[in-house]
């Protein structure tokens, strides 16, 4: 008999804007798929740009406009990086509000690079200890998070890694972490 994969039904919200970090989306949204979760590409843009780092990457559909996007229909939420969309999302009084509807729900919030600014801006990381682009440093402390040089940090249900070469550390952990939150809600 063939065996369910271990996220078969669960739903991921990756929340981003245009110009965002094309590795960091599909690495991981690869990964979690393989695992058997729905990843929804969760936009305000129809149609979007990925980059590679400062070339212009692969365009991309949304699944999910984020002005229609309901918070209690997904299981957690994945931030991807990218300069150009992290800076320009954690202006979106809408994506910090469905930011902070999952977090506030205990939903497993994941992020990689710069993704991790909308959380600053949605008020969500004071106390938390984190990882991001170095850049950003000064911006997690700031905002009263623990800033740690790490390839990924795991803080309760959050997992955050620094860029595109902690991907594989990034996704086992992110991995891990969503089946420990499946398990801890069907107990």
């Amino acid at each position: 008999m063939p065996q369910t994969p271990a996220l078969s039904g669960m739903r991921i919200a990756a929340l981003v804007d245009d110009r965002f970090e094309q590795v960091e989306l599909t690495g991981p949204k690869h990964a979690f798929e393989q695992a058997g979760a729905k990843v929804d590409i969760v936009s305000r843009f129809p149609r979007l740009q990925a980059m590679n780092y400062t070339e212009l990457g692969d365009h991309f559909a949304r699944d999910v406009d984020l002005a229609a996007a309901n918070p209690h229909d997904y299981d957690a939420l994945f931030l991807p990086g990218g300069v150009v969309n992290a800076d320009s999302l954690r202006t979106v009084p809408e994506a910090q509000r469905f930011a902070r509807a999952l977090a506030e729900r205990g939903q497993p919030v994941v992020f990689i690079c710069h993704g991790g600014w909308l959380l600053i801006s949605a008020g969500l990381v004071r106390n938390r200890t984190v990882t991001s682009w170095s850049s950003l440093q000064d911006d997690f402390r700031n905002a009263g998070a623990h800033w740690k040089d790490q390839e990924v940090v795991v803080d309760a249900n959050w997992v955050s890694s620094r860029k595109p070469s902690d991907i594989p550390a990034f996704n086992r952990a992110a991995l891990d972490l969503f089946t420990r939150s499946r398990q801890q809600r069907a107990a």
